[in-house]
C-alpha cells in the first residue's frame, strides 16, 4: 500500500460495495421486524397487479402474497390465478 492510497483510502469495488450496504440492510430489517407481515407487502401487491395488469385482464383477488417464516428461513409466496385463454 502506497502512502497515497494510505491517505485517500482505496476505492472499493461497486460490487462489494453494493454487496456490503445490502448486507446491512438486510441485518437492520431482519432486527428490527415484529410484525407479522411486513409493511411492504401490500404495496407489492398491488404493484404485481399493476404490472400484470398490462398483460392480461386479471381480477386483483385472483393474487395472493404471503411472507412465510421457518425459522432463519423467508419465503416470499406469490399466487397468481390466471384467466383461461379463450
Amino acid at each position: 500500500m502506497s502512502f497515497l492510497s494510505f491517505l485517500l483510502g482505496e476505492k472499493k469495488k461497486t460490487a462489494s460495495v453494493a454487496k456490503e450496504r445490502l448486507q446491512l440492510i438486510l441485518a437492520h430489517e431482519r432486527s428490527g421486524r415484529h410484525a407479522s407481515e411486513p409493511d411492504y407487502m401490500a404495496d407489492l401487491q398491488r404493484d404485481l397487479i399493476a404490472v400484470i395488469s398490462k398483460y392480461i385482464k386479471i381480477n386483483p383477488n385472483d393474487i395472493k402474497v404471503q411472507l412465510e417464516r421457518q425459522d432463519n428461513l423467508e419465503v416470499l409466496e406469490v399466487k397468481i390465478e390466471l384467466p383461461d385463454a379463450r
